[in-house]
């Protein structure tokens, strides 16, 4: 983007840029016009052009003279856009809607389309999205059948070691869909009550009371399966039972529990809908790690394998949380053992709250990961724990999610709050690919992707060869090459927007800016592959008019990714939007795709208009 003073100015029809302040350089704003595509399809369905349902040769039709009703859209929607099932009610509905946008003075006459009318129908993306916007997935099966939209301590603001802790983080997670909210708890500096934070950092705390009020307001603004709340619990006995009190009482009957201790298997997102569950290890693994000097003499020289692990070098250490332990510790005689007795009795209250039992490898990873035939639980690994595991014991890790659930989070080194490549954990079939939500970049983009599937409602089911078992209880292994299945093919278009959304000299001082579009796919490394079109220059309306084919070998696990970018010759190129969608969602067929920010906000206007085909 230019630096220099600028100024700008719209005169009949165009743009002028002054430079240097002496002289002015006039710009033509052309109107967008139908592609030759869009006439071809709206020649071959209008009728008055050739058409006429579906049996005209739109190669001898005129576009301008033709008009689209309902039948003849409800054609095009079947034959062409792969929409079957259209019925000529809701295709009427679609022709009122873009006639009343479009129409004001008009609109109780026309009944039919025009070819801008049909070419305005293709760019609005509520009539005409690229994915499918609702639930069509089946929810009935156990929950480690499904990706589960998960956050990494969803309180923090900002970096993981100085940033402020708060409910509002927590909030915004949960409207844009997120249904797994993880809080780390730690005894305040009496000890008498509970804070959520991140433990020996710098971060500024926030009562627990206000998160759990925040989730109980909030959890089903977006969407109305569960909520996990999984625990990082750092509490004595006295103030686990706190939790339990503070849980049942905010949650009320919102709160899900089993009424056995342990679980054979997960409940199924459908069987509790707007419930809320918590996922935590028992009471019992806390007692033998709850004093974070102990562990740092017996973890000196061990590899930290948890978030709850002594601290690296690298961190920051309070001593809150450290000097409450070592009074505890001080303060232990044999009169207090009718305390201590007291306290066992209360441990149950908070046990039995526990859903979704959580653990960290004691011994072997591989070890952990023996399924049990008769109990389920969560089992959670370092993004590098991943990578090793996965290295030498891929399909155990298949196996294990199957019908457990595994849960993975960042390495301790991201103190900036960046994420790490999510694929490798959906490929192995792990549910829970944690991530910090104000990490923005393009890891965060694909999570934003991955989870716009089966109506955005945080739950995508898992295909189902991540599912199944063969002789020898052989199960998908991800570094098996396997030959390509089907063939996407892109096609862009043109874009759209941006001249309502930004300044006319925001991305050049002196000209209309130069558009391109990247497309990359995602997915198994056999998948991942860019294209790029071309530049186009000084053009508010930039119409590309290129096809990409991308040969995949697992659809199912695909992310299309998009981003478009404004030339500078001079300077790092600028952001112009991006999305992101999983390839297994696509709406074949000629599609309004919008474009998002970098944290992942929809822009109001910006769009392009684009088309799938699958071969």
């Amino acid at each position: 983007m230019g630096k220099e003073k600028k100024t700008e100015s719209y005169d009949n029809g165009s743009y002028n840029y002054k430079m240097f302040k002496c002289f002015n350089r006039k710009f033509k704003i052309n109107e967008v016009q139908p592609t030759d595509d869009v006439r071809d399809a709206f020649c071959q369905f209008a009728v008055g052009c050739g058409g006429g349902g579906g049996d005209g040769d739109s190669s001898d039709g005129d576009a301008s003279s033709g008009v689209m009703g309902a039948e003849q859209l409800c054609s095009f929607l079947d034959d062409h856009q792969g929409d079957s099932g259209t019925t000529v009610a809701e295709a009427q509905r679609l022709i009122n809607e873009v006639i009343r946008r479009r129409h004001h003075v008009t609109r109780f006459t026309r009944h039919g389309l025009d070819l801008d009318d049909f070419f305005n129908f293709l760019f609005y993306d509520d009539l005409n999205p690229p994915i499918t916007p609702h639930v069509h997935q089946d929810m009935s099966a156990p929950l480690s059948h499904y990706f589960i939209y998960t956050g990494h301590n969803s309180y923090l603001t900002g970096n993981q070691l100085s940033s402020d802790c708060s409910e509002v983080p927590v909030i915004k997670a949960l409207q844009r869909g997120v249904r797994v909210i993880e809080l780390d708890l730690w005894p305040n500096s009496t000890g008498t009550d509970i804070n959520v934070l991140h433990g020996r950092t710098l971060t500024t705390p926030v009562p627990l009371i206000s998160c759990l009020k925040a989730i109980r307001d909030y959890a089903f603004s977006s969407s109305p399966y569960p909520v996990i709340i999984t625990l990082e619990d750092h509490l004595t006995a006295d103030l686990q039972a706190k939790v339990a009190e503070m849980a049942t009482l905010i949650f009320g009957e919102m709160l899900y529990y089993p009424e056995s201790e342990s679980l054979a298997e997960f409940p199924s997102p459908a069987s509790l809908l707007h419930r809320i569950m918590i996922s935590t290890k028992p009471p019992k693994e806390y007692l033998e790690s709850s004093n974070p000097i102990v562990k740092q003499k017996d973890n000196n020289n061990a590899s930290p394998s948890s978030e709850e692990e002594t601290p690296r070098k690298e961190e920051i250490q309070t001593l809150e949380s450290i000097l409450f332990y070592e009074d505890c510790c001080e303060n232990k005689n044999d009169s207090d053992q009718e305390e201590e007795e007291a306290s066992e009795e209360q441990k149950p209250a908070y046990k039995r709250l526990i859903t979704i039992h959580a653990g960290k490898p004691k011994g072997t990873v591989k070890e952990e990961m023996k399924v049990v035939v008769d109990k389920v639980r969560r089992l959670s690994l370092s993004e590098q724990e991943l990578d090793r595991t996965c290295s030498s014991n891929s399909q155990d890790v298949v196996r294990f999610t199957q019908r457990n659930i595994l849960r993975i989070y960042p390495k301790g080194t991201r103190f900036n709050s960046s994420n790490y490549k999510p694929l490798i954990g959906w490929i192995h079939g792990a549910q829970m690919i944690a991530f910090n939500m104000q990490g923005y970049g393009k890891s965060l983009w694909l999570m934003h992707g991955m989870f716009r599937a089966n109506g955005g409602c945080g739950y995508v089911k898992k295909p189902n060869f991540l599912m199944k078992k063969g002789f020898h209880d052989e199960v998908f292994d991800p570094r098996k090459k396997i030959p390509v299945k089907e063939t996407l093919k892109v096609k862009v278009y043109m874009g759209d927007g941006w001249r309502l959304d930004f300044s006319h000299t925001h991305f050049d001082s002196y000209s209309p800016p130069d558009f391109y579009t990247k497309v990359y796919v995602v997915g198994v490394p056999a998948d991942n592959a860019k294209r790029k079109t071309r530049v186009i220059e000084d053009n508010w309306y930039p119409i590309w008019d290129e096809e990409f084919s991308f040969p995949l070998t697992v659809p199912e696990l695909a992310l299309l990714r998009i981003e478009v970018s404004e030339y500078d010759m001079s300077d790092k190129d600028d952001f112009g939007g991006q999305t992101c969608l999983p390839v297994s969602e696509l709406r074949p067929g000629i599609r309004s795709v919008p474009l998002y920010d970098k944290k992942g906000e929809k822009m109001k206007s910006v769009k392009l208009l684009m088309r799938f085909i699958f071969e």
